[in-house]
């Protein structure tokens, strides 16, 4: 056992007491240290050496966790609010040889079997070595690429949580609910690890009892309700759920006045909010830190809070700044990233600009996210965009202005129904206290939020700035530049830029956003498929139809026309297959009628070859195409965890996402080739209707005629 983690044990040692709660199951700490012991030992019998939780928020991930702990054996928590992918990638980066948690379709694709005492274990093959020390590791859902592993030892995590328990003495916190995922390290080291240190009594239910659904929905209701029956001392809250809280009691909603310290990270908090939640006396600490310092480095305490700043250096730490004004910090942090080479030097470069003032910490944001407007001016967008999302009518905002003479926005309504001028007003107020070069000049409203299932956000949240900069970037050239000469680009990259909105209303259909945060149910994907056989079967025959019409002069797209045949034929039976293994009626849907979008669709693209261009069937080649690249392999992957479902299931879905990424790039060399303004025209047309006709298909799948026709 490492020295810090003895010191830790020797400390709980000394308690009495309730140490954990779950609804009406209460361990003392006496109880606490014998489960443990108990966890320890059976994972030492097992002789595993890497093991990931996969469990809610509750008693049983506390006690394996601190097991772990005492048998000095890696813990790698698995978050719910990953996708299967990145679950995946954690499982098999980590070299995990045991998971702790329920059997599942990922489980089973990574080779987990079963043994008793309902521990999973597999051979993991080759696994990457661990730096010296390494107790848990902890993956950051970051901005771009896979999730990486960040390696920490006892000592580093056991330092945070000592120094937030000296943080917390003077409110006397004897009560803590853990609000947020233990998941997260936040919630882990601060929300049980400290309380425990402190003879404190630590409150687990299970996340969606808290209100939390999925990687980006959420019921403030039951957050309140538990709230009240909780009564906690202590709560560790993210920026919206304190805007949450702090909105509803505002509206005369009762919170309880037990509360003593509400501490508030993870991203950054406007000051108004702050000053708001000190207007209800709600004692609410902001604090900073990062899974590499293992967690909080700073924080606001009841004898040292200034609102605006992240607080003092906690005691186990120290800061500077590097002469640009990055912030640095020296202490116990990681030893480095899973995989990557061991770190060097004592200063730890955090990515994040800031300023002292009187010891306290104020940051301007992340480095990498400044941009220099075209007058030569830093401006830090996490600001404006706090400051944005104070309004009562803007849940989500983004800001650009790289190069740029005037900022754009990109807003998320609170409600689909606010109109454009409660959001212009909105600006408006928020512009009168920023200086004109990082005001809001222009704003676009955005089709969709900004959520883990679009691309758009990372799982805990955090904007993903490039993804939304190629989103919409040709909405904010529109808007900026009304004349911008598309016809510089490409044909390709023009239909893409052509037919944005078309493609937006499209991937707003609701159905589309259920799949993808795993909440649709089996009725709604065999309604699906029976609507893609429905048209899927008519792909070759639409395909002989072009190719039959087309002139002499388009002679190569008819070389084209017969790859695609060969490679499309007998698609629809593959769905049907999908039906049968889903437990649908495929016979059914052979026999049946397709929905009215979906023939309309199709009736549709048969008439533009017939009697118009027959270059228009190219307009719904991008459509589908497109369209599965961007949703299909994803979508199978949450279905088929979500609903238990075989892979057999999903063999449409998971051949086209593959599939289509391959004929994407032969589809972009074959539009590019196109050099007659007519046929270009064509394609474009028909692509923003089919768009059209396919979003109302999604959108018809949740009509009570289509979702239970075929189970």
């Amino acid at each position: 056992m490492q020295p810090a983690a003895e010191r830790f044990w020797t400390t709980l040692d000394q308690h009495a007491g309730i140490a954990l709660s779950e609804g009406p199951r209460q361990l003392s700490y006496a109880e606490l240290r014998h489960e443990v012991a108990a966890r320890a030992a059976q994972l030492q019998r097992l002789g595993v050496q890497r093991v990931a939780l996969a469990l809610d928020n509750g008693l049983e991930w506390a006690l394996w966790d601190l097991a772990l702990l005492r048998a000095g054996l890696v813990c790698v928590p698995l978050p719910g609010f990953f996708s299967p992918a990145q679950q995946e990638h954690v499982l098999n980066h980590a070299g995990i040889d045991c998971l702790i948690g329920a059997v599942s379709p990922l489980s089973e694709r990574c080779g987990f079997r079963p043994t008793a005492g309902d521990l999973l274990l597999r051979q993991p093959g080759t696994v990457t070595p661990v730096p010296d020390g390494t107790l848990k590791i902890t993956y950051t859902s970051g901005t771009t690429g896979q999730p990486k592993g960040v390696c920490l030892n006892a000592e580093a995590q056991l330092a945070v949580a000592e120094s937030l328990r000296q943080a917390s003495l003077p409110c006397d916190v004897q009560q803590h609910l853990c609000v947020l995922p233990l998941a997260t390290l936040l919630e882990n080291i601060a929300g049980l690890y400290a309380p425990l240190l402190a003879g404190s009594r630590v409150e687990l239910r299970p996340l969606a009892e808290i209100g939390f659904s999925g990687a980006a929905g959420f019921e403030l209701q039951r957050l309140l309700a538990t709230l009240q029956a909780s009564q906690p001392h202590s709560l560790i809250l993210l920026p919206q759920l304190l805007l949450a809280l702090v909105s509803a009691a505002e509206q005369g909603v009762p919170l309880p006045d037990s509360l003593r310290f509400v501490a508030v990270g993870g991203g950054r908090v406007a000051p108004q909010l702050l000053e708001r939640a000190e207007r209800l006396g709600l004692p609410v600490f902001e604090g900073y830190g990062l899974s590499e310092c293992a967690s909080v480095v700073c924080l606001n305490t009841p004898e040292a809070r200034r609102i605006g700043t992240v607080g003092r250096p906690l005691p186990h730490v120290e800061l500077r700044l590097a002469d640009d004004g990055e912030v640095l910090v020296r202490g116990p942090h990681m030893l480095g990233y899973l995989g990557e080479p061991p770190l060097t030097g004592e200063w730890l470069a955090t990515g994040d600009l800031g300023h002292f003032e009187d010891g306290f910490l104020i940051l301007h944001g992340r480095k990498k996210h400044q941009f220099v407007t075209a007058y030569g001016r830093n401006v830090n967008p996490e600001w404006v965009e706090a400051e944005l999302v104070q309004q009562a009518s803007i849940a989500q905002a983004w800001l650009h202005g790289e190069a740029l003479a005037q900022n754009v926005a990109v807003l998320v309504p609170r409600r689909p129904e606010l109109s454009d001028a409660e959001l212009q007003a909105a600006v408006e107020r928020v512009n009168a206290g920023l200086p004109d070069y990082a005001r809001v000049h222009h704003w676009l409203r955005a089709a969709q939020a900004f959520r883990p299932d679009n691309g758009l956000a990372t799982a805990n949240g955090r904007l993903r700035r490039d993804v939304l900069f190629s989103h919409y970037q040709p909405a904010i050239n529109a808007l900026l530049f009304p004349d911008f000469e598309v016809r510089s680009m490409e044909f390709f990259d023009q239909l893409q830029h052509q037919t944005n909105s078309e493609r937006e209303y499209l991937l707003g259909a609701p159905i589309i956003h259920a799949a993808l945060a795993g909440t649709a149910t089996r009725a709604q994907y065999i309604a699906f498929l029976t609507q893609a056989y429905h048209h899927v079967k008519h792909t070759v025959p639409l395909l002989m139809a072009c190719g039959a019409r087309l002139p002499e002069r388009l002679e190569w797209l008819r070389e084209a026309i017969a790859e695609y045949i060969e490679e499309e034929i007998g698609h629809q039976e593959w769905i049907l297959n999908d039906i049968r293994a889903c437990g649908g009626d495929a016979e059914a849907v052979r026999h049946g009628q397709p929905a009215l979008p979906t023939e309309l669709m199709v009736a549709y693209v048969y008439d533009r070859i017939a009697r118009h261009n027959p270059a228009s069937f190219f307009g719904m080649v991008n459509v589908l195409e497109g369209t599965s690249i961007a949703l299909a392999t994803q979508a199978a992957g949450v279905l088929q965890d979500k609903l238990q479902l075989p892979a057999k299931a999903f063999s449409y879905l998971t051949s086209h996402g593959s599939l289509d990424m391959e004929h994407i790039e032969f589809f972009k060399k074959l539009m590019n080739r196109l050099d007659d303004e007519d046929d270009k025209a064509a394609v474009v047309h028909t692509a923003r209707v089919v768009y059209r006709l396919y979003g109302d298909i999604f959108r018809s799948l949740s009509a009570p005629e289509h979702s239970h026709a075929t189970a």
